[in-house]
């Protein structure tokens, strides 16, 4: 793994990031868009394995997360102006980066979690750009829901601030993910059924970190963005586009969220759109038992649309 470094577009943090080059020939690339919490190092062996089978793979760690902060206190904040836009710029700033490296090879890009909301606002704006996308641990909300959960957050900003980090916002968002598995052992079951992935994320200082409400400010208005139709419609028609995500996971609504995401996209008219649930999956499907499949899965879709890409 090489460690990159560009400046972001707030214009006041150095973003880091990763890339995994392949032995040989690069066959074409896949960028990873990671999650809330988390950071781009976690991938490594997903992205060893994709460069052992000929695909360089790079990700950036998004503001407020792993090394793209300034100082600790930055974890969980992402920009002073709460402009999604800004972590857009920062992740296409990667893409135009390692164009200029590779040239012209297909190029594909997989968001996790949040990063799928990314993703998605990434496909609208430079789906041109890429030759199709990943879409993992994805869902769907409704309008309703987010200007709420927006306004709550402003509410609690009004009387904390920004940078308040709060408990009652953060059981606002994940409080009931953990229901269905009950007896939980920690407060991350939802995360997968495979218990050392769950230990090390939590044994790891830079995964679970408390978002500040700047942060979940940003999260709620990337997957305000994601679920709109403007959005959806924005999407190139010709772009395939690959839904996964574990049949037990939360976030999509235990599929049905996943699901609708995916028929919104269909009915938006593009014509390449695919699902896989995984059953007994959770959240983090490229760490839980059917991580072996998703693999697969995954490289069977990039490998099959390389070939389209370079008929």
């Amino acid at each position: 793994m090489k460690d990159i470094y560009y400046p972001s577009r707030d214009r006041r943090t150095t973003i880091h990031a990763c890339i995994w080059q392949p032995e040989g020939e690069v066959k074409g690339v896949v960028q990873i868009i990671h999650g809330m919490a988390e950071y781009a190092a976690r991938y490594a062996p997903f992205a060893e394995f994709l460069a052992s089978n000929g695909y360089l793979v790079c990700a950036d760690d998004h503001l407020g997360h792993g090394q793209s902060v300034k100082s600790e206190e930055d974890l969980g904040w992402f920009n002073e102006e709460k402009r999604t836009d800004i972590i857009v710029s920062d992740i296409h700033q990667l893409t135009v980066t390692v164009k200029k490296q590779v040239g012209e090879v297909p190029y594909f890009v997989l968001g996790h979690s949040m990063g799928s909301f990314f993703c998605r606002k990434f496909i609208s704006q430079y789906g041109g750009e890429v030759n199709g996308a990943v879409i993992m641990g994805s869902g769907f909300k409704n309008k309703a829901t987010l200007y709420t959960a927006l306004a709550m957050v402003r509410l609690n900003a009004f009387f904390c601030g920004w940078r308040n980090r709060s408990n009652f916002i953060k059981n606002l968002a994940f409080g009931s993910y953990n229901k269905k598995f009950k007896p939980a052992r920690t407060q991350n079951d939802w995360l997968s059924k495979n218990t050392e992935n769950v230990n090390a994320y939590e044994n790891d200082k830079l995964c679970g970190i408390s978002f500040t409400n700047n942060g979940y400010y940003i999260l709620f208005s990337i997957i305000k963005q994601a679920c709109s139709s403007k959005t959806i419609d924005a999407v190139p028609k010709d772009l395939p586009v690959y839904f996964v995500a574990g049949a037990d996971d939360p976030v999509g609504d235990y599929g049905k969220g996943v699901t609708k995401a995916k028929d919104k996209f269909v009915k938006a008219g593009v014509k390449d759109v695919s699902i896989t649930l995984y059953e007994g999956g959770r959240h983090e499907i490229l760490n839980d038992d059917c991580k072996q499949q998703v693999y697969a899965d995954v490289l069977n879709f990039i490998t099959s649309h390389t070939v389209k890409s370079s008929d």
